[in-house]
């Protein structure tokens, strides 16, 4: 529930059933729904140790532990990449650029950078 404060307007877009403007509303609250994030994935971590320090004084085996688990490192994950995305906005708009600019290259198999003579000359 926790990585939702980051994911779920990009989910909505990506689904496309939102638009530019909507993440650009979502985008005006990220002072209030990031540290939501985090408040939710620690709580959500304290009380898994805890249920877990629980179960272990009582010899009991905890139900869905690993899900939980990868649940809360998938949340924790998402919380992160999105403070990350956030703080550092000019690594971020170069890391993409540089995944579409690798993605078109790997696709097209073509690479402009060869093209030294731009006079309309085939190349041998």
């Amino acid at each position: 529930m926790s990585s939702l404060c980051c994911l779920l307007p990009l989910a909505v877009i990506a689904l496309g059933l939102g638009s530019g403007a909507f993440m650009a509303v979502t985008m005006q609250y990220r002072w209030l729904l990031i540290p939501a994030g985090i408040a939710g994935v620690l709580a959500g971590v304290v009380l898994y140790v805890r249920e877990r320090r629980r179960c272990d004084a009582l010899a009991c085996r905890m139900a869905g532990s690993r899900i939980t688990l990868a649940v809360l490192a998938l949340a924790a994950l998402i919380v992160t990449t999105s403070i990350v995305l956030d703080q550092f906005p000019e690594m971020t708009s170069d890391l993409l650029a540089r995944i579409a600019d690798g993605g078109a290259h790997g696709a097209g198999g073509h690479d402009m950078r060869d093209m030294k003579d731009m006079g309309g000359k085939a190349r041998p």
